[in-house]
């Protein structure tokens, strides 16, 4: 046997498969990814989940800042960035100023942060002063107690804090299970992308 044949075509054969293997590597990692809000996902929002875009936005109510009903469906027209969150949550109160500082970087007529405490009933006010303290009144006060938790489950929100973006035709663009640092750069490109 020839030492061509021998040595030779295994390792045209080891250089192949690891050429095949880098290619798709590269094609799967967020750097080779064609999805320019996947592409986002770095930073402390590495964890940015795209699986559900294209899911509409709940109808279930929630309370508004004069306690009135409203659903997510009263926003249209606006990208919204919902975000669920309670006083009893220490990674939620963490990141509630970076969340001031997203408002007040990018919102406008075209972008909004909604914070829906879910925070009990008896607790309702308590929760308003404690947003009221964390973000310097920036951000209004939605509230979702246990008891009207559909909202919270129709957003699929496992755990808190969790944020939801959604498009201004009510449509889930990304989300975030966990806390993050929505006054980074990385954050803030991300409303730009996603903010018509």
């Amino acid at each position: 046997m020839s030492r061509l044949v021998k040595f030779g075509l295994p390792a045209l054969f080891v250089i192949g498969l690891v050429g095949v293997s880098l290619t798709l590597l590269q094609a799967t990692s967020k750097g080779g990814n064609a999805d320019r809000i996947a592409q986002l996902a770095t930073g402390s929002l590495s964890g940015l989940d795209v699986s559900g875009r294209g899911d509409p936005a709940s109808d279930a109510s929630f309370d508004d800042p004069s306690g009135s009903p409203v659903t997510l469906k009263d926003f249209q027209g606006r990208t919204i960035l919902v975000n669920f969150w309670a006083t009893w949550c220490g990674p939620c109160e963490r990141e509630m100023p970076s969340l001031a500082a997203l408002q007040s970087m990018k919102g406008d007529e075209k972008f909004k942060v909604v914070a829906i405490s879910v925070d009990a009933e008896e607790d309702r006010d308590y929760a308003r002063q404690r947003l009221q303290e964390l973000t310097g009144g920036v951000i209004d006060f939605y509230f979702a107690p246990p008891e009207r938790w559909d909202i919270v489950y129709d957003s699929g929100a496992r755990g808190f804090p969790t944020t939801v973006i959604y498009d201004e035709a009510g449509i889930e663009i990304a989300r975030l299970a966990g806390e993050a640092n929505w006054d980074s750069y990385e954050a803030a490109a991300l409303i730009d992308a996603v903010k018509n």
